[in-house]
C-alpha cells in the first residue's frame, strides 16, 4: 500500500519540493514529479538546475528522449511513469494513479488556498486506510 507523507507549512512549495527531491535522489530513489500545470512544471524544472545548492539532481520532462535513463521526471500525467517508486504531487487535487507508487509526497504551503484542498486529500487518504505521516516542511 502506498505510504503517504505530508510536509506542511512550506514557505515556498517548489523550493521545498526541490530539497525533498534532492534528498530522495541521494537515497537512490526514482521520483516522478506530478505537475499538470505547465507553469509549475517549468518552474520546478528551472529550480532543479540550481537547487539543492550542494548537488545536481538529474531530471527532465517525462516526454524527453532521455526520460527512461533519468531518475527524476517531471510530468503532467502519471500514466507512463516507467517506475512506481515515489510520486511528488505538485497539484491541488488527488494525483491520478497514486496508488501504484510505493510513496506519495504531498507538500503543503501556508496559504488557505493550499491548506484547504490538502486537508481534503489527507481525509481522503485516511478514510481509505493509507498509512499517513505528517511533519513540518524541512528548512
Amino acid at each position: 500500500m502506498t505510504r503517504i507523507e505530508f510536509y506542511h507549512d512550506a514557505p515556498d512549495r517548489l523550493a521545498a519540493a526541490c530539497r525533498l527531491v534532492g534528498d530522495l535522489y541521494r537515497q537512490g530513489r526514482k521520483v516522478w514529479i506530478y505537475a499538470p500545470d505547465p507553469a509549475v512544471a517549468a518552474a520546478i524544472d528551472r529550480l532543479l538546475w540550481v537547487q539543492p545548492a550542494t548537488g545536481f539532481v538529474p531530471h527532465c520532462a517525462a516526454e524527453a528522449p532521455l526520460a527512461q535513463e533519468t531518475p527524476v521526471l517531471i510530468g503532467r500525467t502519471v500514466e507512463e511513469t516507467g517506475h512506481d517508486d515515489v510520486l511528488v504531487n505538485l497539484d491541488g487535487d488527488l494525483p491520478p494513479g497514486f496508488g501504484r507508487f510505493r510513496q506519495l509526497v504531498e507538500i503543503v504551503g501556508r496559504s488557505d488556498e493550499e491548506r484547504l484542498p490538502a486537508r481534503d486529500r489527507y481525509k481522503f487518504y485516511r478514510d481509505r486506510g493509507y498509512p499517513l505521516e505528517a511533519r513540518p516542511c524541512p528548512g
